[in-house]
């Protein structure tokens, strides 16, 4: 117990020294003049802007606007993503007839469909959202697919030792035991997510995080790109440690079931 804590600890304290010295190296190259203030400002001039934006609300309106984004196009991946990933899963042979054109789609950009997307829907909030599911539902769908064809075949003849139907097979067996690489597959998605999201708003949009860097760019505010830039960062920082906590509780929560 003490030795997983020291290790926390000192994971904390080298994250934390790699931010400080970053910080360290940008005030000192601010300093020295290496760089203008128009390519890099200093962290004075960037906290300035960040709290000036947190006065004026603006930066709260972003976020909202893409998290709102992230979470609908995230739900609607995943309320297709999985379901799919269990049916193609278990039947095999089907998939195989889709397999070709979901590797084409899975290998397709989804920033690359945008100029099409916007021709079609315009620069409302549908393209947005389209390019969010293209970007975060094959993650989904794949780790469910594989968590469902990897299941232990030694599992499945007790199933059927016990006289279980297919229906009972499937959910109290091949899902459950699935459950971990779709956890994996949903954590991959939301980062993928994010990642799309920013391509989006950075090609059309008056609102959200991308909006807000694209902006800063034409108004030559540096200070907001890299605002914008932090804040995204944080925002997966935070998503990412979430997931990580749900994946370790399923991934326990698989090992005690084993055990009993």
């Amino acid at each position: 117990m003490v030795n997983k804590f020291n290790n926390k600890f000192l994971r904390l304290v080298k994250s934390v020294l790699i931010f400080f010295i970053i910080l360290l190296l940008w005030k000192i190259t601010n300093y020295l003049g290496i760089w203008s203030d128009y390519i890099l400002p200093s962290p004075e001039k960037v906290y300035s802007t960040f709290l000036n934006m947190i006065s004026d609300g603006s930066i709260f309106i972003n976020v909202y606007a893409s998290m709102k984004r992230v979470l609908i196009g995230f739900a609607i991946s995943t309320a297709i993503g999985i379901p799919l990933g269990i049916f193609f899963g278990i039947y095999s042979g089907v998939y195989e007839y889709f397999k070709s054109l979901i590797n084409f789609l899975r290998n397709t950009p989804p920033l690359a469909l945008i100029p099409m997307l916007i021709l079609w829907f315009g620069i409302g909030e549908e393209s947005k959202i389209i390019i969010i599911v293209l970007a975060s539902f094959f993650p989904i769908f794949t780790s469910t697919l594989k968590g469902i064809k990897n299941c232990d075949s030694k599992l499945i003849e007790v199933g059927r030792v016990f006289e279980f139907s297919k229906l009972q097979i499937i959910f109290k067996i091949i899902i459950p035991n699935a459950i971990l690489d779709i956890a994996v597959g949903l954590k991959l998605a939301l980062g993928y997510s994010f990642r799309a999201i920013i391509g989006a708003e950075l090609v059309a949009a008056s609102s959200g995080l991308g909006y807000l860097i694209s902006d800063g760019k034409e108004m030559s505010r540096t200070d907001v790109v890299i605002v914008g830039i932090i804040v995204i960062g944080l925002l997966g920082i935070i998503t990412d440690y979430i997931f990580s906590i749900i994946v370790k509780k399923v991934s326990k929560g698989k090992m005690v079931d084993a055990y009993e």
